[in-house]
C-alpha cells in the first residue's frame, strides 16, 4: 500500500504541477499568465492578475507538496479549493458528466485528495520522514472543509471585485445603428 499511495500522490501532484505551470508559464501548451488572466476575466474573478497568479501558484505548489508528501493535508486542502472553484465557476451548470463539460473529473480528484489525507501520505513521504504525518477521518474532513471554505471566500471576493470593476469600467453602450 505504500507504493500505491506514493504513485497516487506523484500522479495527482504531478498533474497539478503541470496545470499550474500551464497557467503561470505557458508550459505544456498552456495559456500562460496572460491567457489565465483572460480566463479569470471571463469568470469574473477580479482582480484577474491576482487570481491568475493564485490559481497557478496554488496548483504548482500544492501539487509539489502533495507529490513529495509534505504538509499533505494543507496541500490537499489547497487543491480541493481549486477544484471546488472550478466546479462552481465553470462545470456545475453542465451537470455531472465530463463528456458534457461537467464536474465528474473535479469531484473525482476531490475524493482522491480526501482519501490520501485520510489514509496519510505513507512511509514514502516527507511528512513521515519528518515525523509530522497527520491522517484520519477528522483530518480529511477538515482539509476538505478548509478547501471548500477557501473556494467560497475566493469566489465571494471575486464577485465583490467584479462589482467594483463593473462600476469603474461600465460597458460601452451598443451602437444603435448596428441593430
Amino acid at each position: 500500500m505504500q507504493f500505491a499511495r506514493l504513485a497516487a500522490r506523484t500522479v495527482v501532484g504531478g498533474l497539478f504541477i503541470g496545470h499550474g505551470t500551464q497557467k503561470l508559464m505557458g508550459w505544456f501548451g498552456g495559456p500562460g499568465l496572460e491567457g489565465t488572466e483572460k480566463m479569470m476575466d471571463a469568470l469574473q474573478m477580479y482582480p484577474t492578475r491576482r487570481n491568475a497568479l493564485a490559481a497557478g501558484a496554488t496548483e504548482t505548489v500544492g501539487g509539489a507538496l502533495l507529490a513529495t508528501g509534505l504538509a499533505t493535508p494543507l496541500a490537499a486542502s489547497s487543491l480541493i479549493g481549486v477544484m471546488t472553484t472550478a466546479i462552481r465557476k465553470v462545470h456545475a451548470p453542465n451537470g455531472v458528466w465530463s463528456s458534457g463539460g461537467g464536474y465528474e473529473y473535479n469531484i473525482t480528484i476531490i475524493a482522491a485528495l480526501a482519501t490520501l489525507v485520510e489514509s496519510g501520505p505513507g512511509k514514502l513521504s516527507l511528512d513521515h520522514a519528518l515525523g509530522i504525518e497527520k491522517r484520519g477521518s477528522a483530518v480529511a474532513l477538515g482539509a476538505t472543509a478548509l478547501g471548500v471554505a477557501a473556494s467560497y471566500a475566493t469566489v465571494e471576493l471575486g464577485r465583490r471585485a467584479a462589482e467594483r470593476h463593473a462600476r469603474l469600467h461600465p460597458a460601452a453602450p451598443e451602437d444603435s445603428a448596428a441593430q
